[in-house]
């Protein structure tokens, strides 16, 4: 088992990747503690696994809170005594609108919870994964984190400076052990569309990035994203660090 007795905080559980990654962490032996916003989600989500025979705790609440963050990490700790893992899933989509249509409500919202978010548990985790001598952080970015057509200003944005504080992260503590890694998806196959109403969907944004959307060559499975992912928190990729890896089929060649 490639995670066996690790403790692994994944967020955005209860649905899409970070429920595979979930399933896919416990399957290779991880202690996991898991948060998402949707209590009947993450309910559901910590019952198959540990119907599974997972080692499973969950907590729900808004990424986007400081408290909410912080206190994720601190279960871990509190339950398990360590953290080895760190794997930033939860995200929202923003309604595809440019800069000049952008609205204030939007991007505190996608700026809350895909990037200060993540900041808020990698600056909890990350002091007592030096103490511990090492640890391994996994941000989920997106093609829109290193591509300008995939989304609207806020999202685009919003993943533009996860990228950059993977890389920042991952310069500053590899003496300290720890390794951070992004992983930029493509499209896959999860329900952030819900996060996107109809009804407030930009349409010029949406006519705009509707030509990079039709290069996509295919949609992943959220386990394709999965197996990255465990393969970066694993000792297998023990040497990469501080890497942007696109799953997106090609999309990002062309």
């Amino acid at each position: 088992m490639r995670l066996r007795d690790r403790v692994a905080v994944i967020t955005g559980a209860g649905s899409g990747m970070g429920l595979a990654m979930a399933r896919r962490f416990a399957a290779e032996g991880a202690r996991l503690v898991i948060g998402d916003w949707n209590a009947e989600r993450l309910d559901a989500a910590v019952a198959e696994i540990s119907g599974a025979g997972g080692t499973v705790r969950g907590a729900q609440g808004d990424i986007s809170s400081r408290d909410t963050a912080e206190a994720l990490i601190d279960l871990a700790v509190a339950a398990h005594g360590r953290i080895d893992v760190l794997v930033n899933n939860a995200g929202v989509m923003d309604y595809m609108a440019g800069v000049g249509e952008l609205t204030d409500d939007i991007w505190r919202r996608v700026m809350g919870i895909n990037l200060d978010g993540p900041m808020f548990t990698m600056r909890r985790a990350v002091p007592r994964m030096v103490e511990q001598g090492g640890g391994v952080i996994v941000n989920i970015a997106s093609v829109g984190g290193i591509e300008g057509g995939a989304a609207g200003a806020a999202y685009t944005a919003a993943k533009h400076a996860l990228v950059g504080l993977t890389k920042n992260t991952a310069w500053i503590y590899a003496p300290k052990g720890i390794r951070a890694n992004a992983i930029a998806p493509g499209g896959t196959k999860t329900n952030i569309g819900e996060t996107m109403p109809r009804e407030r969907i930009d349409p010029t944004g949406a006519a705009r990035l509707g030509a990079y959307s039709a290069l996509i060559p295919a949609m992943l499975d959220p386990e394709d994203i999965a197996a990255l992912a465990l393969f970066l928190a694993s000792d297998e990729a023990r040497y990469i660090n501080g890497a942007i890896v696109p799953a997106d089929a090609g999309w990002t060649a062309a």
